[in-house]
């Protein structure tokens, strides 16, 4: 029993990193328009649901290898192409037909918050 529970946990906090509630625009009410509005995008309502299991609620936490964003100089291209393709050697997850462009824009956006320095 002692061996399954750390088994169980790390398996747990992997399906975290991109689990969560599907946003897929297929499951969008047929009323809705087929591309968000900027100011309909809940980015801290996408942040808990898909980002906050690797990089916590401040962008310091660094589960899985996430990046530190409190620490994270990276231009706002580069974070959307990140956050659409995912990394190169598959920390990150790829959210590119989870999230629409518009979402990922605000996300970008939302990450550069987390280091102060870039806000100046």
């Amino acid at each position: 029993m002692k061996r399954l529970f750390p088994l169980v946990f790390i398996a747990l906090i992997a399906l975290a990193c991109g689990g969560g509630e599907d946003t897929t625009p297929s499951e969008a009410p047929a009323t809705a328009p087929a591309t968000a509005k900027a100011q309909d995008i809940d980015v801290k309502k996408i942040w808990k649901i898909r980002c906050i299991a690797c990089h916590g609620l401040y962008g310091d936490m660094g589960t899985n290898g996430a990046a530190n964003l409190q620490e994270s100089d990276r231009d706002l291209a580069y974070r959307v192409n990140i956050i659409t393709n995912g990394s190169e050697n598959g920390v990150m997850t790829a959210f590119g037909e989870i999230l629409s462009e518009e979402e990922i824009e605000a996300m970008a956006k939302y990450t550069m918050s987390f280091n102060k320095a870039l806000e100046q």
